[in-house]
């Protein structure tokens, strides 16, 4: 299968390179919103791909790593001889030091947390605040202790007499703490103040003009040949659904398979949506009792997982095989998938050895040999928040567009134990109750991601003068910016009582609701 990479802005771009940091997509991330296209590589990636990047302006992220270590990452010297502003965070600023021939030593008060820093001049800093402080969040061992040449002291921690400098003759910025996150609140100030003042950038990155880049990209790169789509009906091929709609038309066939495993009525809204109101054309695969069958006697989940991925893989290569037949004799050249930035990104880090899989999931690309179609991606440079901010932008329901995340197994990851087609629908009724409820009770968009899980195990309960043995199931709603740390949503006591009342009233196999106040870590969010 050939990929075909998606062209991008080719003026007013951001290079960042990337030291291992935690927070280096959080840097990315300001940048776009900042209203300039920006893209990540490894620290070292060649010389030849620096210079034909064309930035203008490049940002050094932070790193776990000491300078001093012997395989310490080291700035390519290349960066400097661009004449372009240079902004480096943390381990970004060390190296850049040590470059320089300045020093860089451990800290012997070590500063993880927030901090005040005094502001004491360049252009960077200097009138963020009224106050000659700011707050920032630090996270470092090793600090500069003594200055390269030129440099100047831009701000100060009682601890880390050093904790800002910049060379403004050749625009060299470095900053001991992190502006990218939310802690520092000053920090999408100073990201943007780095971006349009320092390196003279506008705001040319928006959903309007990624639209009508992409539509024109596509058009180019598609020509007069037939795309198909695998749609799920989450953000991402929804967005890529809409957008290629946009550009090609009825040139695109995209395929719903529906597994049983969706959210109530899923199936038929989107439906509705594309195949009925935007005049997409949808082709709706009906697999509930193949993927079931498949899911037979399975209990562990990435047993599951993998059942799932291999099921949709042969139900969706069968259909593409009919429609790749053509039977208006125009035989289907590309595949489109719903790629964005962080899986590029991750995939990347993985292919260096430096990220581990926490779970399988299915990838259209993993299609039989006889289908060999090239890829097209249009939202492979993209983060999560703008796929949606163009969705929105493209007309899809704001209320599908920012629907909480759903897994890709669907239901079959939050039944635990063995999936069968009676836990299924309890548990598609059960939670549309719970996103009722969120939504009437104006919680829904106050949590990151919230769902019912089918526990398969029963409980005695009282209805009437009856009683019932029937099934329990788990509430869980979780607040995040990140997803990779969550605390469980403090709901109010009133509206988790509604939803425990309405279950166990509306759905009678089902005798009693647990609410999951458990935070990732050491909890996941998803509970399989």
């Amino acid at each position: 299968m050939t990929q075909t990479a998606t062209p991008t802005i080719k003026s007013e771009r951001i290079l960042i390179l990337d030291f291992g940091s935690q927070y280096s997509q959080l840097i990315a991330r300001r940048v776009r919103e900042a209203g300039v296209f920006c893209e990540m590589y490894p620290w070292d990636i060649e010389t030849s791909r620096i210079s034909e990047f064309e930035a203008d302006g490049v940002i050094l992220s932070g790193g776990p790593e000491s300078v001093h270590a012997s395989d310490a990452p080291k700035i390519n010297a290349a960066v400097f001889g661009l004449g372009i502003p240079v902004l480096g965070i943390c381990y970004g600023m060390q190296a850049m030091a040590s470059h320089f021939g300045g020093q860089v030593q451990a800290s012997d008060v070590h500063e993880f947390g927030a901090a005040k820093i005094e502001v004491k001049g360049g252009a960077l800093l200097s009138g963020l605040s009224i106050e000659p402080n700011l707050d920032v969040w630090m996270s470092h061992g090793d600090k500069v202790v003594e200055l390269p040449a030129g440099f100047e002291v831009s701000a100060a921690t009682p601890s880390c007499p050093i904790a800002a400098m910049s060379r403004e003759s050749d625009h060299l910025y470095g900053l001991q703490f992190h502006p990218e996150v939310t802690h520092t609140p000053q920090g999408e100030a100073l990201i943007g103040r780095f971006v349009h003042e320092i390196c003279g950038l506008g705001h040319a990155w928006n959903s309007e003009n990624i639209i009508e880049l992409r539509v024109q990209q596509m058009r180019e790169q598609i020509g007069n040949d037939q795309v198909l789509l695998g749609l799920s009906g989450g953000v991402d091929s929804s967005v890529v659904a809409a957008l290629l709609h946009e550009a090609i038309g009825d040139q695109l066939t995209c395929v719903f398979v529906d597994n049983g495993l969706l959210r109530l009525n899923e199936g038929d809204d989107v439906m509705r949506i594309f195949a009925k109101n935007l005049g997409v054309k949808v082709i709706r695969v009906d697999a509930e009792d193949q993927f079931l069958g498949a899911l037979a006697g399975l209990s562990d989940p990435e047993d599951k997982r993998k059942a799932i991925g291999k099921t949709f893989i042969d139900v969706f290569a069968q259909a593409a095989r009919d429609v790749s037949k053509g039977s208006d004799g125009k035989k289907v050249k590309w595949l489109a998938q719903g790629t964005i930035y962080p899986d590029v990104i991750e995939s990347a880090k993985s292919h260096q050895g430096k990220a581990h899989v926490i779970k399988s999931h299915h990838n259209v690309g993993g299609l039989p040999d006889d289908l060999d179609f090239d890829l097209v991606e249009p939202l492979r440079d993209l983060f999560k928040d703008e796929v949606r901010k163009l969705g929105v932008a493209l007309g899809l329901p704001r209320d599908m567009i920012y629907r909480h995340p759903f897994p890709g197994p669907g239901l079959g990851v939050r039944i635990l134990g063995e999936v069968k087609k009676e836990y299924a629908d309890i548990l598609r009724r059960a939670d549309d109750i719970f996103m009722q409820e969120l939504r009437a009770f104006d919680w829904y968009d106050k949590t990151a991601q919230a769902f019912a899980v089918f526990q398969p195990v029963k409980s005695v309960g009282v209805v009437g003068d009856g009683r019932r043995y029937a099934w329990v199931i788990a509430l869980r709603a979780v607040e995040t910016i990140d997803f990779m740390t969550a605390r469980f949503a403090h709901l109010p006591y009133d509206l988790i009582e509604t939803v425990s009342n309405r279950i166990m009233n509306e759905i009678k196999e089902v005798s009693r609701v647990t609410y999951d106040v458990s935070s990732k870590p050491p909890a996941t969010i998803e509970w399989e």
